[in-house]
């Protein structure tokens, strides 16, 4: 397929550069084919059944933009990718010259890095400090808000840029269709007889990556670090086994489930993935999906299109448009049904 298959004009007002005044409080598209019912997401429990499973990325979204200098003087942005233990990370680094290895690098607060070496377009970083990367990023780091979203982030996005479930550090993007969840639904979902389960795929700033080519085949997907639990894994078969439907939250949750199910159901339920998703893609695992709107011409859309069919999705990014949905990060979501092949 060709690039400009995936691509739909979107006005820039319908960028959501702000979470809804209540989390939870956004509308819900459910697509089914050629259906399509505009509701609210407050509903969504209306749409699952006793022996259904949502699976959750929990996954926190971590302060992973650090500004500050060379040694030599030169201005430097660098933006955490993947923490690879508690003194060195993978990051993209953003200067007018690229530091050579052994170079030093001076962020806010002090706190000094030195460049190691390159490897392919990150940089590998160890830091000098007795502190983890970890506390280093929680005392200078920013949130790294999408690049759609214009404002500076402040107390409101750490809050809201982040889910209710979030426990395990690594992220740089936060898994979005997980934003509309609150307690109280997660409660009301769980007393109805829908089964909730975690897994963990460390978001990277990868997932924004433009595609460059007009040649889908021809795009290369970054690598992202994913786990599934044993328990996870044993809720999953047994709802399998029962009939149970098994829901994706996200296209992360989805990636890390498809991922892990290459030679066989959940058989390799840990390991970095870089599967890319386009139509023609046989779903081993997922029935439905909850996901936000995504970017034109975007490897999300590719994998919702793989998912509910080209030619649907595109109709219904169609009517979002037209009945102006809140779109990406902040903005409203979707329910779809697996196609039939």
């Amino acid at each position: 397929m060709q690039l400009s298959d995936f691509d739909y004009h979107l006005p820039e007002h319908l960028i959501a550069q702000f979470p809804p005044e209540q989390r939870g409080g956004s509308r819900l598209l459910h697509v089914d084919g050629a259906t399509l019912q505009d509701r609210t997401f407050a509903e969504l429990p209306g749409f699952l059944r006793a022996g259904d499973v949502l699976v959750f990325n929990d996954t926190k979204v971590i302060k992973a933009r650090l500004f500050g200098q060379k040694e030599s003087g030169g201005q430097i942005e660098a933006l955490i990718e993947r923490v690879l233990g508690p003194h060195r990370a993978l990051a993209h680094v953003r200067s007018s010259k690229s530091p050579k290895p052994g170079s030093k690098l001076i962020f806010n607060g002090g706190w000094a890095a030195t460049m190691i070496e390159r490897q392919g377009e990150l940089f590998l970083l160890e830091f000098d400090a007795e502190a983890s990367v970890l506390e280093i990023l929680d005392a200078a780091g920013l949130l790294p808000l999408p690049p759609y979203i214009t404002h500076v982030p402040d107390e409101e996005d750490a809050k809201r840029y982040q889910t209710v479930y979030a426990r395990d550090p690594g992220a740089v993007a936060a898994p979005t269709a997980g934003l509309h969840f609150t307690d109280t639904l997660l409660e009301q979902l769980r007393a109805q007889g829908v089964q909730t389960a975690f897994l963990t795929l460390h978001v990277g700033a990868g997932t924004f990556q433009p595609v460059r080519v007009e040649n889908v085949a021809e795009h290369k997907m970054h690598f992202e670090r994913y786990a599934i639990s044993p328990e996870t894994v044993a809720l999953l078969q047994k709802a399998k086994a029962e009939g149970g439907r098994i829901i994706a939250v996200g296209t992360t949750s989805l990636r890390a489930l498809e991922a892990a199910s290459q030679q066989g159901f959940l058989a390799q339920p840990e390991g970095d993935t870089d599967i890319f998703i386009t139509p023609g893609y046989q779903f081993r695992v997922v029935d439905r999906l909850v996901t936000n709107f995504h970017l034109p011409k975007s490897t999300l859309l590719m994998l919702v299109a793989a998912f509910a069919g080209h030619d649907t999705m595109m109709n219904a990014y169609q009517h979002a448009v037209a009945h102006e949905y809140r779109f990406f990060s902040y903005g409203d979501a979707m329910l779809l049904e697996r196609q039939s092949l």
